[in-house]
């Protein structure tokens, strides 16, 4: 005996919408697809017109003691992180240079008029260790015209510079209106580089990791 009618098209709606539910199966969504599991490269930015011409003579890690002279100004930081590829296998051999300004915001270079004061080195470079990390201890940036508290840092690996780019203080009020923390593409880009100065049993303490893209 025929089915009737409406029992047919109930059976063949239902088949339709089986097929409209079983075709995505095919084609994976986009949370479900399997991750790289690679980190993001921490962003590059420009060096800025204050890299030294001329190195001091102390260049170690530690820009609070120049040479014999220790400076006694501004907030103590350390700064330190480890460096990695963007497979997370950290890098040997890795340099890390930082430089910034001192506490009334000068740099050690020509284009600053020679103002910054002298018991602060202003420059410092290591090699990272056994486990591939590296530690500053200077101070906790300030703000000059024009610019919110920022440390410059650059990576080398031998010759080769793999990474310029600048740290900036995490919820310092002059970061909104800085020109180069703004040019930041993404959210991920500012996460990367605005890090937290906290309250330590060193003092501030700031944990910058380095992701190379190698």
């Amino acid at each position: 005996m025929p089915e009737p009618t409406s029992s047919l098209r109930r059976r063949l709606l239902n088949l339709g919408l089986a097929s409209a539910v079983a075709a995505p199966i095919w084609l994976p969504p986009v949370w479900a697809r399997p991750a790289t599991g690679r980190l993001l490269p921490t962003p590059s930015q420009t060096e800025g017109p204050f890299y030294p011409l001329d190195l001091p003579d102390d260049t170690d890690g530690d820009l609070l003691r120049n040479g014999s002279v220790d400076y006694r100004q501004g907030r103590p930081a350390w700064i330190e992180g480890q460096v990695s590829d963007t497979a997370g296998v950290p890098v040997r051999g890795a340099q890390v240079e930082i430089w910034q300004c001192d506490h009334q915001g000068h740099y050690h270079h020509p284009g600053d008029s020679g103002r910054a004061d002298p018991a602060f080195q202003g420059y410092g470079r290591v090699t990272v260790d056994g486990e591939r990390r590296y530690r500053f201890r200077t101070l906790r940036p300030v703000a000059y015209s024009g610019r919110t508290p920022h440390i410059h840092v650059k990576v080398r690996l031998g010759q080769r510079a793999l990474l310029t780019t600048q740290l900036y203080v995490a919820g310092d009020p002059g970061n909104e209106s800085d020109a180069l923390w703004r040019r930041l593409r993404s959210a991920e880009d500012r996460a990367a580089l605005t890090i937290p100065f906290v309250s330590g049993r060193q003092g501030l303490q700031a944990n910058f990791p380095i992701v190379l893209a190698l």
